[in-house]
């Protein structure tokens, strides 16, 4: 009787499981982590760009950069224009090692995620997130660093509202077999403000707010697309490396 039990009870465990795997309209509750909170650790500068890299910001930066016309540029900081949307590259990529700065607003309102939201789209797919998280509560794979609602950063490394931080990319693009299978999936390392907080994590698919990601076969390469948002944040000094 107990061994019959045991396996109605995994059964029944089973076909919960498989029930959630298959369901299209997760509340967005679910796919949010609240626990453990990354520990906050004081970051420091890092990195230059180096004599092979591609600067992506810059007096020629309308030609590298789809509709970047709609966003303010000036002395080499490019702002979100609010309400405006995001912008994209001209070019297109796979693996790369991808520099950028970034800076939300001094006076940044809100809280959670409704605090300078923005983020990083490699292949126009794969988001790290941008986001206030000095001293700002949220689920924590969302916040700032952050493979959105897949892995929550190993560290908290966010500086104050209104200083400039940075992140270091290491992207490795998925690939596809010929019949659309998932050869290799898609891999992710960051630094954030110099510290390390992705370690070359395995990325489940595709950024999306509710459910499950599920890769969908896609070009080998792809343009970056940098999201919009409800304020001002402004970007500088951005450079990639094809690998």
């Amino acid at each position: 009787m107990r061994i019959s039990l045991l396996a109605l009870f995994f059964c029944f465990i089973a076909g919960i499981t498989i029930t959630l795997s298959q369901s299209t309209d997760w509340l967005p509750e679910l796919t949010e982590m609240w626990e453990p909170v990354p520990v906050y650790v004081q970051p420091a500068p890092f990195s230059e760009p180096p004599s092979d890299a591609t600067l992506l910001f810059g007096d020629d930066y309308l030609i590298k950069w789809a509709d970047a016309d709609k966003w303010n540029y000036s002395n080499g900081v490019l702002t979100v224009e609010p309400g405006t949307g995001g912008i994209t590259t001209s070019g297109s990529y796979a693996d790369l090692q991808l520099y950028l700065e970034w800076r939300i607003p001094e006076n940044v309102d809100g809280a959670d995620q409704r605090r300078g939201n923005s983020g990083i789209f490699l292949q126009g797919l794969y988001e790290v997130q941008i986001l206030d998280s000095f001293n700002n509560e949220t689920y924590v794979n969302g916040q700032a660093g952050s493979v959105y609602k897949q892995y929550p950063p190993l560290v908290n490394a966010s500086l104050p509202p209104g200083e400039w931080q940075s992140y270091h990319i290491i992207f490795s693009a998925p690939v596809f077999t010929e019949n659309g299978g998932l050869a290799r999936p898609a891999y992710l390392t960051v630094f954030h403000n110099g510290v390390l907080i992705q370690n070359h994590v395995e990325v489940k698919g595709p950024t999306i707010y509710t459910g499950l990601p599920q890769y969908e076969p896609h070009p080998y390469k792809l343009p970056i697309f940098i999201q919009g948002s409800r304020h001002e944040i402004s970007f500088r000094n951005m450079w990639i490396r094809e690998l």
